[in-house]
């Protein structure tokens, strides 16, 4: 096959190339093709140049997308031992606890607590009873 087009109904074979050529020529004549020619050619690298671009950048877009992940920064492992920071001692002395406190030794509140206090409904009429209806319409079929 000397064109080497496939389409969707098959692929050009020397007969259609010909006819093709024939027909530019006798539309634009002899003159004119070549510059036709030319300037579909330029056209056509023109296209490949900008899918080719853009495959590219569309590649390069992936291959950030891909980069691996940064280096984790260097963690203890449960082995090392970790040392307490040192805690600054209290002014004065902690209470030593020599038996479990209970409710009883707890400080009395230097005031008194007062009671809860219960809210108040407020006067709120009486209900009305509305009386039911005698007969309900039927419903629509």
């Amino acid at each position: 096959m000397i064109g080497g087009l496939e389409g969707p109904m098959g692929s050009l074979g020397f007969s259609e190339i010909a006819f093709i050529v024939i027909v530019a020529l006798l539309l634009f004549g002899p003159k004119k093709l070549p510059e036709i020619g030319r300037t579909l050619g330029r056209g056509m690298a023109e296209f490949r140049r900008a899918t080719d671009e853009l495959k590219r950048s569309i590649n390069t877009e992936l291959a950030l997308d891909e980069s691996p992940v940064p280096p984790v920064l260097r963690t203890r492992r449960i082995e090392d031992p970790v040392e307490p920071p040192a805690m600054a001692p209290f002014p004065g002395e902690a209470p030593q606890l020599t038996e479990p406190r209970t409710i009883a030794s707890f400080p009395a509140p230097a005031e008194p607590v007062a009671e809860p206090v219960q809210p108040v409904a407020a006067d709120a009429p009486e209900p009305v009873a509305v009386p039911a209806p005698d007969h309900l319409p039927e419903p629509p079929r």
